[in-house]
């Protein structure tokens, strides 16, 4: 049976259009503010939906992702209440793929089956583990399966040939290609070896590549027509929300949102 994300990808390949995953810490700028700000965004056209998991290191994290981390630390979030705010969403009706994006630590500590099985029950559809190196994955990924979830394979420019191959080999859902070698971070344009970077993926595999990392305007979007299926959108989304009114937040990033899939809509 396909998941939420297969069928998310399979719509967008079927579309031939270019769709959008934004990212979006959960309990920033305030508690509250995740449950307004996503159901907007899906409105606005967001094919699937990251959910950042609050950590206090991290590392490839770029200085918006660290201050919206940071922030929604200190208004208290925690695993549980991640794990409440997908639970809601979906109660609302959000009904875009949920991918927890966090770091290793929390979940190790959590229990790799509980917080699988705890994932699972509140909605969420898969991880992205930035600091968690393939080679070191079967665990996690064995307990995401038991549950039906899956775990996002991440590249970078720098991935050899053999880590490539190996990513591909164990890839599902879509494979996150880092576009540059560095943090995340709004940049002027996309770097100029991309193109050849998802190449070399796409020669290993037919999942359905996102491309993130500096992406953040409609033609960004337009840069990755004919290389990707997806424009992964964090930072520059981050900022929009941190620069709105608290009454105006949820309204701003749909309009942020909206017009990157528009973007990703023409032909």
């Amino acid at each position: 049976m396909a998941s939420r994300l297969d069928n998310a990808f399979a719509g967008i390949r079927q579309d031939g259009r270019i769709g959008v995953a934004p990212y979006v810490t959960i309990g920033f700028p305030d508690l509250d503010d995740t449950l307004r700000v996503v159901p907007a965004i899906e409105a606005a056209g967001a094919d699937v939906i990251e959910l950042g998991v609050p950590y206090s290191d991290p590392l490839a994290d770029g200085p918006a992702h660290q201050a919206s981390s940071y922030r929604a630390l200190q208004n208290g979030v925690s695993v549980a209440f991640c794990l409440d705010t997908a639970r809601a969403l979906r109660e609302q009706g959000v009904e875009a793929p949920l991918l927890f994006m966090g770091y290793y630590n929390p979940i190790l500590s959590y229990g790799l089956d509980t917080y699988a099985r705890a994932c699972a029950d509140s909605g969420v559809d898969g991880l992205i583990v930035p600091d968690l190196p393939p080679e070191e994955a079967q665990p996690l990924r064995e307990a995401l399966h038991a549950n039906a979830l899956q775990l996002i394979t991440m590249l970078a420019p720098t991935s050899t040939p053999e880590r490539v191959r190996a990513a591909c080999a164990a890839a599902e859902g879509f494979i996150y290609c880092v576009s540059v070698a560095g943090v995340t971070g709004v940049r002027s344009d996309l770097p100029p070896g991309l193109p050849a970077f998802v190449s070399r993926v796409r020669a290993e595999t037919d999942v359905p590549i996102g491309v993130g990392f500096g992406v953040s305007e409609p033609r960004h979007v337009a840069g990755l027509r004919g290389v990707a299926d997806a424009a992964v959108v964090g930072s520059a989304l981050t900022n929009a929300i941190a620069a709105a009114p608290p009454a105006e937040r949820a309204e701003r990033a749909a309009a942020f949102v909206g017009a990157l899939a528009q973007e990703g809509r023409r032909t």
